[in-house]
C-alpha cells in the first residue's frame, strides 16, 4: 500500500470516527483511497446495498429512477403518476429533457400528470379511478402515442391491480398502456427503477415500432436524457461520422424509435448503469452488439468516435478522422480561453449514473484534477470502471452522506464540487463553488463539440467567481 493510499485511509478513518462503532464499521466498507490498477481489494469499495438506518442517504428511490430517468423524457408518451400528488411533482420540476414537438399536442414530457390519491383511495384502491383517467387523457390528448401508469409507494401497499386496469382499457382506446411497479419502496435505490422501466419497454414497446428500411450504419443512442440538448450534441457527432441514429433512447425519444430499437446494428451507450439492462437484453434477442462512449471533453470524444469507427467499414473510419481534423481547433481554442483560468484546481464529485467517471476527462482537459469521485447508486461494475479513471489516493465515495460530504469538503479543500440538488445549498452556505452536475444548473449542453465550450465557460464561472469570497467571510469558522 502506497504513502497516498494509506493517507488516504487515514483522511476517511478520522472522519468516520464519530459514528457509533456498528455504523462506522458499516460505512466503512464504501470508503476508499483509490487505487487505479484495482488489485488492492481494500481500496474497493462496497456498493449497491441498503443505505443503513439512522444514516442519512442522498439517493433516490424506484419511481425517481422509472419516472425521472427511463420513462420520463420519452416524449409523445403520457405518463401518469399514479398515487399521491407529491412525488410526480418533485420529478416533474427536477429535471430537464429537452424535446421537440409542441406541448400538449404531441409531447407531454413538461406536463405533470397524476391521479391524486387521498385518503379514500388508500382505504377503498384507485382502480376506478386510474381506470377514468386513462380515458381522460386520451381524449384530451389524441395525438398521445402511449400511456405509461407508474405507480407510487401506496399503490404497491394497497394492491391496486394497474396490470389489469391497462389490459382493459388499452383493447378499448387501441394504443399501448404500460403499467410500470416501480414504487419507491422497492429496491435499494432508483437504480432498480431504471430496471424495471427498461424491463416494461421490452415487455411493452421493443420490436413492435416500424422503419421502412434499414442501413448498415443505423445505430441507437442509447441513455442520453438530451439535459440540456446533450443527445442533440452527441448525434450531430455520429451523424457527422456518417452513422444514422433509429432511436435516441430516451431523450426526446418516441414510443416508435423504442419500437424500432431492435433494428439498429449496434447500440452505443451512454449511461451505463440506466441501459446496460436494455443492452444487454436486444444483444441476447436480436444480436444487436453494444459498446459505451463518452463524449464529455476532447480528449475522450475523440477517442469514442474512433472506437465507434472501429465498428464500422472505411468509409466510416474516413470520415471520423475527417470530423476529427475540423474540430480539433475549435477544441484547442476553448482549452487556450479557459486552462490558465482552470490549472491545477481541485474538484469533488459526487453524482448519479455516470458523471462521476465520465466527466473527469473533461476536467482533466482543462488542467483540474478530481480528487474524490462516487455515486448515490452506483454497482460495483461502475466502480471498476471507475478506479482507472482517478489519480491514485483519490477518495472513492458510495452512498455517502451530507456529514461525509462536507467533511470530505473540509479536509481536500476542492476549488468546487460537482453535485445534486440536495447538496446545492448546503455547499453554497458553506461558500464552496458548486455545480449541480445532475442537470447542467440549468445549462448545457456539456456532451460533445457543442457541449464542452459550454462546460468549460460553467465551470470558469463557477470557480472564479467574487461571490464565494463573500460568502466564505461569514462562514470561515465551518471551512
Amino acid at each position: 500500500m502506497t504513502t497516498k493510499i494509506k493517507d488516504t485511509q487515514k483522511m476517511i478513518e478520522d472522519v468516520l470516527s464519530v459514528y457509533p462503532e456498528k455504523s462506522k464499521k458499516e460505512r466503512a466498507k464504501h470508503l476508499a483511497a483509490n487505487d487505479p490498477t484495482g488489485q488492492c481489494s481494500t481500496c474497493q469499495v462496497k456498493a449497491n446495498v441498503k443505505s443503513r438506518p439512522g444514516v442519512m442517504t442522498v439517493r433516490g428511490c424506484a419511481y425517481a429512477g422509472a419516472k425521472g430517468v427511463v420513462w420520463g423524457p420519452v416524449k409523445d408518451q403520457i405518463t401518469i403518476s399514479h398515487g399521491p400528488i407529491g412525488c410526480g411533482q418533485y420529478s416533474w420540476w427536477s429535471r430537464r429533457n429537452y424535446y421537440n414537438g409542441q406541448t400538449g399536442i404531441d409531447a407531454f414530457g413538461t406536463m405533470h400528470i397524476t391521479t391524486d390519491f387521498q385518503e379514500k383511495n388508500i382505504v377503498y384502491g384507485g382502480d376506478k379511478g386510474l381506470d377514468l383517467a386513462i380515458k381522460e387523457l386520451h381524449g384530451l390528448f389524441p395525438l398521445g402515442r402511449g400511456i405509461g401508469i407508474l405507480s407510487e409507494c401506496p399503490v404497491g401497499l394497497i394492491g391496486d391491480d394497474i396490470e389489469a386496469v391497462s389490459k382493459r382499457v388499452a383493447k378499448e382506446i387501441n394504443i399501448p398502456i404500460v403499467p410500470v411497479r416501480c414504487e419507491g419502496f422497492r429496491g435499494v435505490s432508483q437504480s432498480l427503477g431504471h430496471h424495471i422501466a427498461n424491463d416494461t419497454i421490452k415487455d411493452y414497446v421493443l420490436g413492435k415500432g416500424t422503419l421502412e428500411k434499414t442501413t448498415p450504419y443505423d445505430v441507437n443512442l442509447i441513455g442520453d436524457y438530451n439535459i440540456g440538448g446533450d443527445a442533440w450534441a452527441s448525434r450531430k457527432i455520429l451523424e457527422e461520422m456518417g452513422l444514422r441514429v433509429i432511436a435516441q433512447y430516451t431523450g426526446d425519444s418516441t414510443i416508435n424509435e423504442l419500437g424500432i430499437a431492435s433494428k439498429a446494428k449496434l447500440n452505443l451507450i451512454h449511461c451505463y448503469r440506466s441501459m446496460n439492462y436494455i443492452c444487454r437484453t436486444m444483444e441476447e434477442n436480436y444480436g444487436i452488439p453494444w459498446m459505451e462512449f463518452n463524449f464529455f471533453g476532447p480528449t475522450k470524444t475523440f477517442d469514442s468516435i474512433r472506437k465507434i469507427a472501429a465498428k464500422f467499414d472505411e468509409k466510416i473510419r474516413k470520415n471520423s478522422e475527417a470530423v476529427i481534423a475540423k474540430y480539433t481547433p475549435l477544441m484547442e481554442k476553448v482549452v487556450a480561453q479557459y486552462r490558465s483560468k482552470l490549472e491545477g484546481k481541485k474538484v469533488m464529485l459526487y453524482v448519479g449514473g455516470l458523471r462521476p467517471r465520465h466527466t473527469i476527462g473533461a476536467y482533466e482537459d482543462l488542467g483540474m484534477e478530481v480528487v474524490a469521485s462516487g455515486y448515490e447508486f452506483g454497482h460495483a461494475d461502475d466502480y471498476k470502471r471507475t478506479y482507472p479513471e482517478l489519480k491514485e489516493g483519490a477518495v472513492i465515495m458510495d452512498d455517502a452522506t451530507l456529514y461525509e460530504l462536507e467533511e470530505f469538503t473540509r479536509r481536500l479543500k476542492p476549488d468546487m464540487v460537482g453535485s445534486g440538488i440536495k447538496e446545492k445549498y448546503s455547499y453554497h452556505k458553506l461558500g464552496v463553488p458548486f455545480r449541480q452536475m445532475h442537470s447542467w444548473d440549468y445549462s448545457g449542453p456539456y456532451h460533445g463539440f457543442d457541449g464542452f465550450p459550454v462546460f468549460a465557460r460553467d465551470m470558469d464561472m463557477t470557480v472564479n467567481s467574487p461571490t464565494w469570497d463573500l460568502i466564505r467571510r461569514k462562514n470561515e469558522k465551518n471551512l
